[in-house]
């Protein structure tokens, strides 16, 4: 009997699960075959049988510049990445460390700093960057998404660190490690799974932000979420052209969450099972 009622929950279970999965992918799925239809169809309501016609990637490829958007995303995304952990990693082995009585009220000032609505400090960015000749480059986008990232960062590597005894620390300064080398040669190996997981969603989050590259950027360093957004006219939205720029947009992105998701899991989960 309670190997019954055992089976039947975990039938109950994978079901479900099977049912939040596809409301989770119906929107990208419904994207693609959008993607597939003439602008007439497009327009026309709920339809998922699509004359599956390419004409929108055509025009996607021809009349606008994908290339270069696409390069973009791809400096931006990784540049802010790599700024990110230069300076988080540092500071997540002070804080994990070397903590002081105001250690964690610095953690949830910067978390708090991710619940400010963005467009609340829109008006003094955009003049700082207008002053400093930063607008529409690549690197003040760069740090804009740094910045904006950091907290998720330092708050991933915080966690991974404390879960790293700081006995193996002290044995590494025992035995004449440097600062830099009690970091690079003896910590960073050590939290080899928890850097993994916050570089990639680091870069998923830079890849996917919008509301600060559609504003601060124009034409030279516009990714591909602002690429996106010139779909939109005052003629009004093309959807199957918009559609299939989304699809060329997420799709970089998506290939590498499949491919990386174990190490993406892994990383997440580090040191929540003792």
């Amino acid at each position: 009997m309670a190997r019954s009622i055992t089976t039947r929950r975990k039938i109950a279970v994978t079901a479900l699960a099977w049912v939040v999965a596809l409301l989770i992918f119906f929107p990208i799925l419904y994207t693609i075959i959008t993607s597939l239809k003439t602008e007439t169809e497009a327009i026309q309501g709920f339809n998922l049988v699509p004359s599956f016609t390419l004409e929108s990637y055509v025009t996607v490829q021809t009349q606008r510049d994908y290339l270069k958007p696409f390069m973009n995303s791809v400096v931006l995304s990784v540049g802010s990445t790599v700024l990110a952990l230069l300076v988080g990693i540092p500071a997540a082995w002070a804080m994990a460390f070397s903590p002081t009585k105001r250690t964690k009220d610095i953690l949830m000032w910067m978390l708090s700093t991710k619940m400010m609505p963005a467009v609340a400090v829109l008006v003094p960015i955009y003049l700082l960057f207008r002053d400093f000749g930063l607008l529409d480059t690549r690197i003040g986008l760069t740090v804009m998404l740094m910045l904006i990232n950091l907290p998720i960062v330092v708050w991933m590597l915080y966690t991974y660190f404390r879960e790293i005894p700081g006995e193996i620390l002290e044995a590494a300064r025992m035995d004449g490690a440097t600062l830099f080398g009690e970091i690079v040669y003896v910590l960073t190996p050590m939290a080899v799974p928890g850097i993994a997981s916050t570089l990639l969603l680091n870069i998923i989050l830079a890849w996917n932000e919008s509301f600060w590259t559609i504003r601060l950027t124009t034409t030279n360093a516009a990714p591909l979420t602002a690429f996106i957004a010139t779909f939109s006219s005052p003629q009004g939205l093309f959807w199957a052209k918009l559609s299939a720029a989304s699809t060329l947009a997420i799709a970089p992105i998506v290939i590498l969450g499949w491919f990386s998701q174990r190490q993406l899991v892994r990383g997440l989960t580090f040191g929540a099972v003792k």
